[in-house]
């Protein structure tokens, strides 16, 4: 709220909206409530006086005295002693005529009554009023005496002076003021309550400031390259985007809104969370993170984690993404990083031959430089025309290239089998399934555990016959374990440590993708074998014999 210049804070205008409803609801409560005790305080007064003076006018001395030659002496005493128990202002008694035969000031008896409000009691009825006579202002209550032959005779008047009217309803009054007083007292301890309530649900913002950072995360989420979808604990959808929508796909997505129910009987998006296995992480309260999912052809990498409120799981949001977009983002890192190993490979196997070289140089050794070149040349041609000749896809021999280096470094011995030959894929995206597949298998190769006296081979071969291309990539290492061989190709399942169990995972997606099959020939001690089959498709500048 702001006020002039001032804006007072969230807290500050609950708390004053609070006490001015407080307010307003006492005020009206003792408007109400003051009223009512008054009228039922006179009301009460003005019926005891009735009750009173009824039972004045049907007392047989007073009946006697009004008689016609009766005897009036006793009416005063008694009149003064009823007052007197009754603790009220008066008791009159009057005989037709209106002369008092009885009053408080004793010098006042044989005079007419003061107020002229006694006329409809010397008339026969019974009634109330309120007027001012010889004791001041004074509520009267007047009751007709009757003989015994039913004839009136005189009136009772039984006054109740105004001021003992308004200290009765005074003395009530207060039980309302306390009771005010209490809920004026729980109104303000609510209101600073509520205010700070209201506070810490806002975490501590003002409205602007949270009406500021709507706009912002709205804006941002718009904007993400990466699709977000939020789920309460019910599977409901609270929050998407729109990249979220597009992958999500149109035509699967039409008229969704935030809060629609998502495990209707027919419901595309709740299959879609469920491929995002956001139940289960609702379930488990557990993050998934680096999930591969699939969705209409398109390969998502997808990252889940429940939403906790005081430590309570009330939701779920997923973030993914399209894994080509990435695919071809690594490939072209992959293919710079691979570009630059090579060439660090390169640079240091062609810095220790010139060293080498001006070594035999300086010691004049030409006859032993002569027979060092013949042999490094042709070792070095050799490699690569084992690799030209054999791959003809220019995708997989580059990349084989630059791994020679790569394992030549590591000291690992890489044998291309000269059985069969790799022809050209006739689709780009086929070349870069197989680099995924035999670069994960040769990695996979590279750290497999060995013993000491063993020297690193691997052995890698290509056979293509009527339409199918068998891959095979080998090693010398200890072998495979059958109790792990039926999980390995699980999507984060390692023997070698966490955040790893990707590769081969990748290399059956990647063969199920193109319609293949992967399997695994080995035992312990007598190394492994990867096998992949599938269909290929040539070009046709790449048929041959």
């Amino acid at each position: 709220m702001k006020i002039g210049r001032y804006r007072m804070r969230v807290q500050t205008t609950t708390t004053l909206m609070v006490l001015s409803v407080v307010a307003l609801a006492l005020l009206a409560l003792y408007v109400m409530i003051s009223f009512e005790i008054s009228r039922h305080t006179r009301e009460a007064l003005e019926q005891r006086a009735v009750g009173i003076a009824r039972t004045v006018s049907l007392t047989p001395t007073i009946r006697r005295a009004l008689e016609p030659g009766g005897d009036s002496d006793g009416v005063q005493p008694y009149a003064e002693a009823v007052r007197g128990a009754n603790d009220i202002q008066f008791v009159v008694v009057l005989n037709m005529q209106g002369i008092r035969l009885s009053h408080p000031d004793p010098s006042r008896i044989g005079q007419h009554f003061a107020g002229g409000d006694e006329t409809p009691a010397l008339n026969g009825r019974e009634f109330i009023s309120t007027a001012s006579g010889s004791l001041g202002p004074s509520v009267r209550a007047f009751s007709p005496v009757y003989g015994d032959d039913g004839t009136q005779v005189g009136a009772v008047a039984v006054g109740l002076s105004l001021g003992s009217v308004r200290t009765a309803v005074g003395q009530n009054m207060w039980l309302l003021y306390g009771g005010m007083l209490l809920g004026g007292s729980l109104g303000i301890f609510g209101a600073v309550l509520l205010a700070r309530r209201l506070k810490r649900m806002m975490l501590g913002m003002e409205p602007d400031e949270i009406a500021r950072r709507l706009e912002e995360r709205s804006a941002m989420l718009q904007s993400a390259k990466e699709g977000i979808l939020a789920v309460d604990k019910e599977l409901r959808i609270t929050l998407i985007n729109a990249e979220a929508r597009r992958l999500i796909g149109e035509s699967d997505n039409d008229g969704e809104r935030p809060g629609q129910d998502a495990r209707g009987d027919d419901s595309a998006e709740s299959d879609f969370r469920s491929l995002l296995r956001m139940d289960r992480v609702l379930a488990s309260g557990e993050p998934v993170y680096d999930l591969e999912a699939e969705r209409g052809g398109t390969a998502l990498l997808v990252n889940v984690v429940p939403i906790r409120i005081d430590g309570r799981v009330e939701g779920a949001i997923a973030t993914f993404r399209d894994k080509t977009e990435i695919s071809v983002l690594m490939e072209r890192l992959s293919g710079i990083s691979l570009y630059a190993d090579a060439l660090r490979a390169q640079t240091h196997e062609f810095m220790n031959k010139l060293h080498i070289i001006m070594g035999l140089t300086h010691m004049k050794r030409y006859d032993r430089l002569e027979t060092y070149l013949q042999e490094a040349v042709p070792s070095l041609q050799i490699e690569a025309g084992a690799v030209t000749t054999q791959i003809k896809d220019p995708v997989m021999a580059g990349f084989l290239l630059g791994k020679l280096s790569l394992l030549r470094e590591a000291g690992i011995r890489l044998t291309v089998s000269e059985e069969g030959v790799l022809p050209e894929a006739a689709q780009p995206s086929v070349s870069r399934e197989l680099v995924t597949i035999v670069g994960n298998l040769l990695q996979n190769a590279m750290e497999a555990p060995r013993t000491e006296a063993v020297d690193k081979e691997i052995g890698i071969g290509f056979v293509y016959k009527q339409g199918r291309l068998k891959i095979e990539v080998s090693d010398n290492g200890i072998g495979i374990p059958p109790d792990i061989a039926a999980a390995m190709y699980e999507q984060g399942y390692s023997t070698k440590g966490d955040d790893r169990g990707v590769g081969l995972y990748l290399v059956r997606r990647s063969a199920q993708r193109l319609g293949g099959s992967i399997s695994c020939v080995g035992a312990p001690e007598s190394g492994t074998r990867f096998v992949v089959e599938l269909p290929y498709e040539v070009a046709k500048k790449g048929v041959g014999k």
